[in-house]
């Protein structure tokens, strides 16, 4: 296993961190972990030399807390780096924040956490975090060692994600990124912001939900054409490694030999490993990708703000990807999960101011009709 600083911390993370979100299951209901076969994917990953594993409270519908720390407690807690997430939504009051890392402490059958996030900035999140009394909390839980780095994960636009990045003394963050989201969310201009001032980088998303390893034919010939054949994994992996301001990639492997392979493709994960050959394949099959998007909307927001709150970039995001990934499930799923329904497609009434702003001359008014029967119906 291959090993990075993780920013400022100091401390040597495996490249490739275990996911604790997508563990086998039993009859396919995520909150029956298949605690066998789980239970000997962390052991073989501990003993292959991974040893950063990333959990949260609402993970496998709030078991997977309470399953990582009951395998942990067996003689490996000391061995890893554990990391788990305080639940923003459920925070109502500054005592929730002690009441959950608290419960998360005794779900995990630990002492302390080595890396705690604050689970899924947003603007909004950000905001009512500062004024519920955010940084009273770290620094209570710091000091008391019950943490023992502070970091977030992070699902907004750039603006914010610097915003966030300046507002505190961070260790690390957690973004989605991956060779389709260079410019989605942080992107690489928030990777290099963060890694630049001093951040340890963790990537989650690096197969952007499985959508780029359910390869179509046109995708697959660009990759066969490479002199050095790797598997669709492999090429989403290895284009993350090859950036040094990289730390880690979290992968949530559901299955052994997932597992297997994922730790065999961390052999060569070496920072500037990539040929300017294969940087340039990469960019073929991104090209392609793109090619079957449905709105050329380059999010460059003039459009906004919308006389009726609609986040029009958002929604063609989402329909872009429904077509661009061919998975129009998960699309859905993510539309509803970050897109709040006042700013929804389908509270477009039709003034027309977007369209006059519109650099690329959209049709946003049919587009957003569009958007809300693909989207919400």
């Amino acid at each position: 296993m291959l090993y990075r600083k993780f920013g400022r911390t100091g401390e040597d993370v495996s490249i490739l961190g275990f996911g604790c979100m997508r563990f086998p299951v039993i009859d396919g209901k995520e909150d029956r972990i298949d605690e066998e076969q789980a239970t000997r994917m962390i052991e073989y990953a501990i003993e292959k030399g991974v040893n950063y594993f990333d959990t949260a409270y609402p993970y496998h519908e709030g078991k997977s807390e309470p399953f990582v720390g009951k395998v942990l407690s067996n003689g490996y807690r000391e061995k890893v780096f554990l990391a788990t997430k305080l639940p923003l939504w459920l925070v109502e009051k500054r005592e929730d924040m002690d009441r959950f890392l608290d419960e998360q402490l005794r779900r995990l059958q630990t002492d302390y956490f080595d890396f705690y996030l604050m689970h899924g900035f947003t603007r909004g999140h950000w905001e009512k975090m500062k004024e519920l009394g955010m940084f009273d909390f770290i620094e209570s839980a710091l000091s008391s060692g019950k943490i023992k780095y502070i970091g977030f994960s992070f699902h907004d636009d750039i603006t914010v994600f610097k915003e966030i990045v300046d507002g505190y003394d961070w260790d690390f963050c957690m973004i989605q990124y991956n060779f389709m989201d260079e410019n989605y969310q942080a992107g690489k201009e928030g990777l290099l912001y963060a890694a630049e001032k001093g951040l340890g980088v963790a990537i989650m998303e690096p197969l952007r939900g499985g959508s780029l390893v359910q390869v179509p034919d046109d995708v697959q010939l660009i990759w066969d054409s490479a002199d050095v054949k790797r598997t669709p994994v492999n090429w989403c992996l290895q284009y993350l490694w090859d950036q040094p301001q990289v730390s880690i990639v979290l992968s949530g492997m559901s299955n052994f030999e997932q597992l297997e392979q994922n730790i065999a493709y961390a052999e060569e994960g070496i920072a500037g490993g990539l040929s300017e050959k294969e940087h340039e394949l990469i960019g073929k099959v991104r090209e392609v990708y793109l090619e079957k998007t449905e709105v050329n909307c380059t999010s460059c927001k003039y459009c906004l703000p919308c006389p009726s709150g609609v986040n029009i970039p958002a929604a063609f995001t989402y329909l872009n990807s429904a077509s661009m990934y061919g998975n129009l499930e998960k699309a859905r799923h993510h539309y509803e999960m970050f897109v709040p329904p006042e700013e929804r497609a389908s509270r477009c009434i039709e003034c027309g101011a977007c369209e006059e702003k519109c650099p690329q001359h959209i049709s946003i008014q049919e587009m957003l009709k569009h958007a809300s029967k693909v989207l919400e119906n």
